[in-house]
């Protein structure tokens, strides 16, 4: 195989897929996670770092939050690696990323078999967090119109949110973004996401100041 032309092939193919995507999964972020990934893969041994590429630029193809199934996104995905000559067993391995490192809302369960699906994962996990993943929160509450913050959702306790309404963008913090620190696969993801972490806690504590007029 041609593992360069390979990625090349598949850049392009997910580039045409996602650019201009507006929920915050767009080919930008796929560039970011590809090179969450590959720093980290690089820094651990026993690594297939061919995998580790090709299973960050497919990650989201196909996502369920868009309607797709994970039979829907294997297809997708074999079809064209087929078509590019990559063994089945890379394919394989592949899909398996796909469909199974998705966060899903806290319900997926899933522990995952390989150290690359593992290391794809804290990519993933990484541009969901720290100043990215402020900015990439509130990109998809726009794009499922959601309300930025409804102060009705909680009793003063920030963290305890009511089922009184809809939830809002602020209440993502609180639902995936701050729990992902402590669920990264990989002690370099873990010390990546620590810092992150520490931004979007500053960034509600001055949320809060500002919408309570205090600063």
């Amino acid at each position: 195989m041609d593992k360069k032309l390979i990625l090349n092939k598949t850049k392009e193919f997910v580039r045409r897929k996602l650019e201009g995507e507006g929920s915050g999964h767009d080919w930008w972020h796929i560039v970011r996670v590809y090179n969450n990934a590959l720093d980290i893969a690089k820094q651990t041994e026993n690594v297939d770092c061919f995998v580790v590429q090709l299973g960050a630029l497919l990650h989201d193809i196909a996502d369920h939050k868009f309607g797709y199934s994970d039979e829907d996104r294997r297809k997708i995905i074999l079809d064209f690696l087929k078509t590019l000559k990559v063994q089945d067993e890379i394919i394989e391995e592949v899909v398996y990323i796909a469909n199974n490192i998705s966060f899903k809302g806290g319900t997926n369960k899933h522990e995952l078999a390989t150290i690359e699906s593992k290391i794809v994962q804290d990519g993933d996990r990484l541009d969901a967090i720290g100043a990215i993943g402020i900015g990439r929160a509130f990109s998809y509450g726009g794009y499922a119109k959601r309300t930025m913050y409804n102060p009705n959702l909680r009793e003063e306790n920030e963290k305890e949110i009511r089922e009184c309404c809809d939830s809002d963008t602020i209440s993502h913090f609180y639902e995936k973004l701050l729990l992902l620190k402590d669920l990264m696969n990989t002690e370099i993801g873990y010390k990546k996401a620590q810092r992150r972490h520490e931004i979007m806690e500053e960034f509600l504590n001055n949320f809060y100041a500002e919408w309570n007029g205090g600063i």
